[in-house]
């Protein structure tokens, strides 16, 4: 029997609407092997951000609908990477999983839950802010905002992590990391927008313009 018939309706009605997703050319996209844990079902995309892109306008998501990952974590063969020069800065990186659960949950409140995770470098004295945690936090909640995505149960935490350097690397300056890690359960099996709006928070991490009104890029910094 062909495996996507044993997929219920409303994952694939899921994957169908995240391939509609549309995102940054700085941000490249693609599918990677999903956890088979957490739900019967899941699809998992990576992102990664850098600092210019050959791809220019927004560029459509091809991946995620291509086939469904089931609980035997059945790897899927499309996606795609950018090409971009590898010599590219990272500015961040980041995961997207969508997670199905037919007969739903209780912790979820519902079928879906999408859980995600951001990873950004900044200069070290942007580690002494202490509202940095709460900022990264209303990021994730304007973005699903602005995209008019509608969810509920939504928790997260974000962590800084400060790096130093000792020996041979004694020279490489002191970094601090920030991570957002959240889940969110959609009001729908429409998850078009909470796509869109998680890529466009990855690039608010990374510190890419535009931005939305009134909020300030944090600096970044890679290591060389």
């Amino acid at each position: 029997m062909n495996a996507l018939a044993q997929v219920p309706a409303d994952f694939l009605h899921a994957l169908g609407t995240l391939r509609k997703a549309q995102c940054r050319s700085e941000l490249r996209l693609a599918e990677i092997p999903a956890p088979s844990r957490l739900a019967p079902y899941a699809v998992a995309l990576g992102a990664e951000v850098f600092s210019r892109s050959t791809r220019p306008g927004r560029t459509p998501v091809h991946g995620p609908a291509a086939i469904a990952f089931t609980k035997e974590n059945t790897p899927g063969a499309s996606g795609f990477a950018g090409t971009a020069d590898d010599e590219d800065d990272e500015l961040a990186t980041g995961r997207f999983i969508l997670l199905h659960d037919p007969d739903g949950s209780a912790v979820w409140d519902g079928e879906f839950r999408i859980v995600t995770y951001i990873r950004a470098q900044l200069e070290a004295d942007m580690g002494n802010d202490a509202m940095l945690g709460s900022v990264a936090w209303t990021w994730l909640v304007d973005a699903l905002e602005s995209h008019s995505a509608q969810y509920r149960a939504a928790g997260g935490t974000a962590t800084r992590i400060l790096s130093e350097s000792f020996g041979t690397l004694a020279e490489r300056p002191e970094t601090i990391d920030i991570e957002l890690r959240a889940s969110w359960t959609p009001a729908s099996s429409d998850a078009q927008a909470h796509l869109e709006a998680w890529c466009d928070m990855v690039c608010t991490f990374a510190g890419l313009p535009p931005l939305p009104p009134g909020v300030t890029p944090l600096p970044h910094r890679r290591l060389t």
